[in-house]
């Protein structure tokens, strides 16, 4: 099949563009509730990473009938696919680390556009007005019947450092409590919050901008972390350089704050200073929403609020959400992770790494399989030099798997070989006791075990399953003679990629 590559700016062209493959995007017009069916459904369609079995790796779905709004349209899973994502991005799957590790070397940032040429405004609605209510507005997904409430999950929060005016942007759990009010989840360190303290210790108000549907490139640049992406860098510069043009901003018409001009979504408000609400309030189950790990999240006791001043959205807007443990969110984060590893460790030791990949079961955060060519003697030992970079690249990563060039690292099958032929638990493993890892490991707490001393505080492990370079002759794969499938499968080698 011949693909005429069409540019994408926004979510729309990338469904466009998608449109143009087989099972990318499928649409149904049967009634869907978003309290907890809708996700639901696509937890068995393609949601796959760490949702509990069954599901399956699938095609993004469009919900076009949502019970109780008339002209608003679901979106769930557009990233949930690999492959889909490099097609999006104009790259392969196996290169995908390597494109945003470019553009963060060459930032364009973005611009802003005059309000009459913004999209995202099409249509404005205004919280001063009597009738307004967030969920009468927007559809906003309850992922299970024991969430905290309605969450939007996919919102890119931009907001600017009172200080310098330097921006930034990054996804965040947001739960929407009364008609116009949203609470805000901050792990620590993130960057937004360190805005939103600046803020706070002046007393005053945080303008913050929520933009939703977007190009899909903002999605993955957002997900950048330190110290690839340090205080006061604009994640919105590496989507402007995958795409080749900036980011077009508009200002909102609510608060003095920037929002992506073509979103189909945009909640404009202001993070309240010291103001704290509970996070399941309004549902008493203890419980937040199904996290990355794969585990439901405890409710917050005590969270910022974002008052809702305006939500302005385009005509016919699709409202997109994800569900947290699926691929979706493997794919945002572990791109993102693998391209700070490349770029980290190519720093330290050019040529060496071949390839990074941060794997479903790893949640994109937690696990890394380095693959390594050993091409002299004096190479033995720097794939593990290679783990204590990646290590200090990204603070959250738990576990690093070392391979050899021959493995291929995007077939976890073909990982697990290499650790059942090529390693030795006694000899292989290197513990890095006593670090702080990720609050949303259940495991890293002192419950599971005496040595951790605190929660959210991991045992950071190497595995190192690379041959030693004075054995290499005797790990050969076996060979297989090299033949012409074509010939007897007409059209093989143009299916194997899907």
């Amino acid at each position: 099949m011949t693909i005429s590559p069409k540019p994408v700016t926004d979510l729309r062209s990338a469904l466009d563009l998608l449109s143009q493959y087989e099972n990318e995007v499928i649409t149904t017009d049967e009634p869907v509730d978003p309290i907890a069916e809708l996700s639901g459904i696509y937890r068995y369609v393609g949601a796959h990473g760490t949702c509990k079995r069954p599901t399956k790796l699938g095609p993004a779905m469009i919900f076009n009938n949502i019970k109780g709004y008339t002209d608003m349209r679901v979106l769930i899973g557009l990233l949930s696919s690999r492959k889909r994502v490099s097609r999006m991005l104009g790259t392969t799957p196996e290169k995908l680390a390597f494109a945003l590790r470019d553009s963060v070397a060459h930032p364009i940032p973005p611009v802003v556009i005059a309000p009459q040429n913004a999209k995202c405004q099409e249509v404005v609605h205004l919280a001063s007005d009597p009738d307004f209510d967030i969920l009468k507005l927007l559809p906003a997904p309850t992922n299970t019947p024991e969430d905290a409430g309605p969450y939007f999950t996919l919102g890119m929060c931009y907001g600017a450092d009172p200080d310098t005016g330097e921006h930034d942007v990054t996804i965040h759990r947001l739960c929407v409590q009364s008609k116009d009010e949203i609470t805000m989840y901050f792990v620590p360190g993130r960057h937004l919050d360190v805005f939103r303290q600046k803020y706070e210790s002046r007393n005053q108000p945080m303008p913050i901008s929520i933009s939703i549907g977007v190009d899909p490139a903002i999605e993955i640049a957002a997900c950048f972390e330190p110290p690839t992406t340090p205080l006061g860098f604009d994640e919105l510069s590496i989507a402007g350089a995958l795409r080749g043009q900036a980011v077009e901003l508009s200002q909102c018409v609510s608060v003095n704050a920037r929002a992506i001009a073509n979103a189909e979504v945009v909640i404009e408000g202001e993070l309240l200073p010291n103001v704290r609400i509970r996070e399941d309030q309004n549902t008493n189950t203890g419980k937040a929403m199904p996290e990355f790990p794969g585990y439901t999240g405890e409710a917050k006791a005590e969270l910022p609020v974002i008052k809702v001043k305006a939500i302005t959205h385009r005509q016919h807007p699709i409202l997109q959400t994800c569900i947290g443990p699926s691929d979706e969110h493997t794919n945002m984060a572990g791109i993102p992770t693998e391209a700070s590893i490349l770029s980290m460790v190519e720093r330290a030791l050019p040529g060496f790494v071949q390839n990074v990949h941060c794997p479903s079961p790893g949640t994109g955060k937690y696990l890394a399989v380095i693959q390594v060519k050993k091409s002299t003697m004096n190479d033995e030992g720097r794939q593990r030099q290679a783990a204590l970079l990646a290590f200090s690249a990204f603070s959250e990563l738990k576990h690093v798997i070392l391979v050899d060039e021959d493995i291929e690292i995007f077939d976890m099958n073909d990982v697990m070989w290499a650790m059942t032929t090529r390693y030795q638990g006694d000899v292989s493993t290197i513990f890095i006791p006593g670090v702080r890892c990720h609050p949303l490991d259940p495991s890293s707490d002192p419950a599971f075990s005496p040595s951790i001393r605190a929660h959210g505080i991991a045992c950071k492990t190497i595995f190192d399953c690379t041959v030693p370079f004075a054995m290499k002759g005797s790990f050969h794969r076996s060979e297989f003679l090299e033949v012409d499938v074509d010939r007897f499968i007409p059209g093989f080698s143009d299916s194997k990629g899907g």
